[in-house]
Formats: structure tokens, sequence, C-alpha cells
């Protein structure tokens, strides 16, 4: 866990009102405070998005809790301001990046990794990445440009969920394809892009997700029911990777193999029952 050393100020973009902070090994964070505008299910959401991250290995900011302590914010006079003492979700702030657009994407090296984005987007049902320009960041690196995806604070459509909204969500699959998505749909990806991710998916077990549900901590998800039901939810999601996957398909031209009528060979091919 990171500890909190120096607060740098307000990051100025996103609902939540994220700030910058710099941590105990001098790198500096994008951090949601658990009480932020729309309250601490945010941070669930993106402690669940870093661990599946991690799994699916998507190419998301390195990220983990820090540690904000009474003690800090009184040397930093911080303690009439709206920041609390506790654990707190910090993503690692990168430098020299754009936001993806039309006149960039095509930059990037690395746009088969957004099969694996985009999968993980619509079994959480993250409609926020399509349809807000700011969640997908491209960056210089020493290979070349690279595309990094941002801002896990609206699965399940919401950094407000409830028992209600997850049951509604939990079997509907909806295609989110505006701006960026549509475009990599259009002319970057295959079907067979998202062969590796939909078997990474295929390989998280009951336990997996149970443990991920046990590490969030008690002060952002207090309900034991709530934590059931995600649990849940996410085993169900995780078991319709394949059929959200053809949902995909239909929107890549058949001329990089897309559309419906591939869908049995790539299953056979894939070696997915």
């Amino acid at each position: 866990m990171l500890i909190a050393t120096e607060i740098i100020g307000n990051v100025g973009v996103g609902v939540t009102s994220p700030q910058f902070f710099r941590a105990n090994d001098e790198k500096i964070y994008v951090v949601k405070l658990q009480n932020n505008r729309l309250g601490a299910k945010v941070l669930v959401n993106e402690f669940i998005a870093a661990k599946f991250g991690e799994l699916m290995d998507l190419r998301f900011p390195n990220s983990d809790f820090i540690e904000i302590n009474a003690q800090f914010l009184e040397r930093q006079c911080l303690n009439r301001s709206n920041i609390i003492p506790g654990r707190h979700f910090a993503s690692q702030f990168l430098e020299h990046v754009e936001y993806v657009s039309k006149h960039n994407l095509y930059k990037a090296i690395n746009t088969k990794e957004m099969a694996g984005i985009m999968l993980f987007d619509h079994i959480f049902h993250n409609a926020d990445r399509a349809n807000n320009r700011r969640n997908l960041l491209i960056r210089p690196e020493d290979t070349g440009y690279k595309i990094y995806a941002i801002d896990n604070s609206h699965l399940f459509r919401s950094g407000r969920w409830t028992l209600a909204s997850l049951d509604h969500l939990s079997t509907k699959i909806k295609p989110y394809y505006r701006y960026s998505f549509g475009l990599l749909l259009k002319d970057c990806l295959t079907p067979q892009d998202f062969l590796p991710y939909l078997e990474k998916v295929s390989i998280i077990t009951n336990d997996i997700v149970e443990k991920i549900v046990r590490e969030i901590p008690i002060e952002w998800l207090p309900s034991e029911l709530e934590r059931k039901v995600l649990v849940d939810f996410i085993n169900l999601r995780c078991s319709m990777a394949v059929e959200i996957w053809d949902t995909l398909c239909k929107y890549i031209p058949r001329e990089h193999g897309g559309h419906r009528w591939l869908f049995g060979r790539r299953i056979n091919n894939a070696n997915f029952p």
C-alpha cells in the first residue's frame, strides 16, 4: 500500500474531483477519495478494475491503495478540507499524454490490446469509456505510441450502483461503439484479437472473484449482501464473455473476419465450449 507524502492539487477534470498526490515511492498519483461526490463505490469499481486488469493483462496505469493519515493532513494544513483520513484509491499519473482521437489513434502500436479493454468494459457495463473521450490516452514511449485506458469509476453504468441496478444489468448485452471504440472495431480489430482475453476470462474462478471482493476495504463496501451479489454478478458476466464477443464481432467488417456468420468456426478454433 502507498502512503501519501504530499498533496499537489486538483486534477481539474472528472465528476469525482480527483486529486494529485505524491506517494512514498516518489511517484505522482491521481487519487480518488472515499468521500467524493458519488460515494465510496467509485473506489470499489476502481479496485475491481485494477484486479481484473492484472488478471486480463490490460493496459491500465499502475494502481494501489493509498493511505492518507491524520498526521499528514495536519502537516499539510488540510484538516478543514474535504479529505478524510483512511484508504483511498491511487492510479499512477501518466505524463506526456493526449486524449485518443481519430487524428492520433492510428499512431498507436498496441491497438490490438484494446480488444481486451473493450471486452472488459462490456463485461462490466462500463459505457463511460466509449462515451467519454477523456478515458483513453495515447503516450509516446521508447517503442512507439501506446494507448492506456483510465478511469473505471463507472463500472456497472454508475458510481452509485445498487442491488436493483446490478440485477437489471446482469444479463444485458449492450454494445458500446461510439468514438474510438467504433474506429477500433471498424479499422483495427479482428475477432481473433479478442481470443487471448477470452481465454484469460475463462480461467477466472469463483474463488478468485470472491478473493477480490473480500479485499475491498470494509469502509468502501460495508454491506455483506452487496458483496455477495457483486460476486454473483461478476461470475455471471464472465460466463457471458463469448456472447459479448459475438455481439462485438457484428461491428467488425466482414473483410476482417467479423459478423455472426463466422461465429461457430471462431468458437471451434478458439477451443471454447
